[in-house]
């Protein structure tokens, strides 16, 4: 399995976007769950985050990216890149 970044932005009020985190952490439990191997959290000023997660294919990664509620109810803005890691 590959490891994957979905690196967002928010593009909704906090409000807003709070309400669909319970949700977001729901699904990112049952990624791990899975054998993901997610992990999600925030940076530090108001706005975005990252997912980190193993998925077995780019087309695999995007579906998954597709079912965060995050993303289904129109939170973030994202770019999902493969992440190629050099050192463990």
């Amino acid at each position: 399995m590959a490891w994957f970044a979905k690196i967002e932005a928010g593009i909704v009020d906090k409000k807003t976007f709070d309400q669909y985190v319970p949700d977001h952490k729901q699904y990112v439990q049952e990624l791990i769950n899975e054998g993901h191997e997610a992990k999600t959290g925030y940076w530090g000023e108001y706005g975005g985050g990252m997912l980190l997660f193993k998925a077995d294919s780019l087309e695999e990664a995007q579906a998954i990216v597709k079912q965060d509620p995050l993303i289904v109810n129109h939170c973030v803005k994202y770019e999902l890149h493969e992440w190629c890691v050099v050192v463990e």
